[in-house]
C-alpha cells in the first residue's frame, strides 16, 4: 500500500473553533477510524462504540442548539466534519448524517417539552437515531406509504413495514412516518418510537454490494403503541417534515460523497507518484495527470456546491433546489472518481489489498439513497420550470 500520507483539505472556516473541531475530528478519524476500517468493513461490523465516542466527543449533534445538547455549528461547518469522516470511513459519515436526520423532527417541528425530554439524550447522550420514510412498495413516491397508527384513546398504535432503513435494528429511536388519514401526502403523521418499543422488530440486514458495515435492515411495526405526547407537528403534517428534513439530508449525503471522493483522489495520487514503469513515477505520463486533474476539479466543484447551499440554509434562505444539485453532483462525482482511481492503480485497484475497490462499491448506493439521482433531477426541473405534467 503507498506510504504516501494525503495531505489535510484546505477548508475556509469561519471561526478559530471551527478549526479546532476540525483538528479533533482528523485526529478521531487517523487514530479510531482508519486503522480498522478496512477490516470492520469486510466483516460486516458497525463500530457502535465509536458513535459513542462521537457522542461523548459533541459530534453526534453538531448543527443543533446548545440548549438541548447540540454543538450550535452552521451547517457550514457541520457538512465538512462529515465529509472528514466520510473519507475515514463512509459507514462512519453517514451514520452520523442519518443520526442528524432522524433528530431533525423533534428539533425543528416538536413542542417544547418534547425537545427538552429528548434532544438532550439524542444528541449528546450516546443515543443513535434511524429515519424510517420509505418502505416495501414506496421509494420515491414516499406520499404513497402504507404504515398506518390509530388512535387509540391518548396513543397511537402503529403497524406496517419500513424498508432501506440505516440503523434498522440497532437504533435507540426511529423517527417515523407513519399514515394517520386519508390516502395521499395529507394523510401522513410522524411519530418518534423508542427502538425497545413493544413490537417493533428488525429483519436481518441486507447483503449490499458496500457499505457493509452500516447495518440496513426492513424495520416492522406490530402494534407498537406510543403515547401521543410522542406525535411530533401536527396529524398529517408529516410528509412536509419528511421532506423538510431530507433537504437537509441531501447536503449531509454530498458531503460524505465528496469525502469518499477525496479520499479515493488521495490513494490514487499516492499510488501513482510511486508507481513506476518504463522507468520512471506513472504520475508522470500525461495521460494519468490528465485523470488526477480532471478528479480533483470534479471534488473542488462538488465541495463548493455544497457549502453554497449549507450557506444559504444558514442564513435561513430557501436551499432546496441546491442541495438537489448537490446531492446530483457529488454524488455522481464520487462515482467517477472512484472508478477512476480503480483504473489508475490497474490490477492492483481490482484487489481488496486496496481500499480504492471498496470506495467505489461505496460510491454507488450515495446515487441511491436519500432521493435518487432521477429524483433529485425532477427537483431540481420543478424549481426551473414548475411542477410539470404526468
Amino acid at each position: 500500500m503507498p506510504d504516501r500520507a494525503p495531505q489535510p483539505v484546505d477548508r475556509q472556516l469561519p471561526t478559530e473553533e471551527a478549526r479546532d473541531l476540525i483538528s479533533l475530528v482528523r485526529d478521531i478519524a487517523q487514530q479510531e477510524i482508519v486503522p480498522k476500517a478496512a477490516e470492520e468493513e469486510d466483516a460486516g461490523r458497525f463500530p457502535r462504540e465509536l458513535f459513542t465516542l462521537l457522542s461523548r466527543s459533541g459530534l453526534l449533534g453538531l448543527p443543533y442548539d446548545s440548549e438541548y445538547g447540540g454543538g450550535d455549528q452552521p451547517y457550514e461547518v457541520y457538512l465538512q466534519v462529515l465529509e472528514e469522516l466520510a473519507a475515514a470511513r463512509l459507514t462512519v459519515g453517514l451514520g452520523v448524517s442519518v443520526h442528524s436526520l432522524a433528530s431533525y423532527a423533534l428539533a425543528a417541528y416538536g413542542t417544547k417539552e418534547q425537545q427538552v425530554e429528548h434532544l438532550p439524550a439524542m444528541l449528546g447522550g450516546g443515543m443513535l437515531g434511524a429515519y424510517c420514510l420509505s418502505e416495501p412498495h414506496s421509494g420515491s413516491d414516499a406520499a404513497a406509504l402504507r404504515t398506518r397508527a390509530v388512535r387509540d384513546g391518548d396513543a397511537w398504535v402503529i403497524t406496517g413495514t419500513k424498508a432501506w432503513i440505516t440503523h434498522g435494528g440497532i437504533a435507540d429511536f426511529y423517527t417515523v412516518m407513519a399514515r394517520t388519514g386519508e390516502e395521499g401526502p395529507r394523510g401522513i403523521t410522524a411519530f418518534l418510537v423508542p427502538g425497545d418499543a413493544p413490537g417493533l422488530s428488525a429483519a436481518p440486514p441486507e447483503k449490499k454490494m458496500g457499505l457493509k458495515g452500516s447495518p440496513t435492515a426492513q424495520v416492522h411495526f406490530d402494534g407498537v403503541r406510543v403515547t401521543d405526547d410522542r406525535r411530533i407537528g401536527e396529524e398529517g403534517q408529516g410528509l412536509a417534515i419528511a421532506l423538510s428534513a431530507l433537504d437537509s439530508g441531501r447536503l449531509g449525503i454530498a458531503a460524505c460523497a465528496i469525502g469518499v471522493a477525496q479520499a479515493a483522489l488521495d490513494e490514487a495520487l499516492a499510488y501513482a507518484t510511486e508507481r513506476r514503469q518504463f522507468g520512471k513515477p506513472i504520475a508522470d505520463f500525461q495521460g494519468l495527470r490528465f485523470m488526477l486533474a480532471d478528479m480533483a476539479t470534479q471534488i473542488e466543484a462538488g465541495r463548493a456546491l455544497y457549502l453554497a447551499a449549507a450557506r444559504l440554509r444558514d442564513a435561513g434562505r430557501p436551499f432546496a433546489a441546491q442541495a438537489a444539485m448537490a446531492k446530483l453532483h457529488c454524488t455522481d462525482t464520487a462515482m467517477r472518481v472512484t472508478t477512476d482511481a480503480v483504473q489508475i492503480l490497474g490490477g492492483y485497484g481490482y484487489t481488496a489489498d486496496f481500499p480504492a475497490e471498496r470506495y467505489m462499491r461505496e460510491a454507488k448506493v450515495l446515487q441511491i439513497v436519500e432521493g435518487t439521482n432521477q429524483i433529485q433531477r425532477m427537483v431540481i426541473a420543478r424549481h426551473l420550470v414548475g411542477p410539470g405534467g404526468r
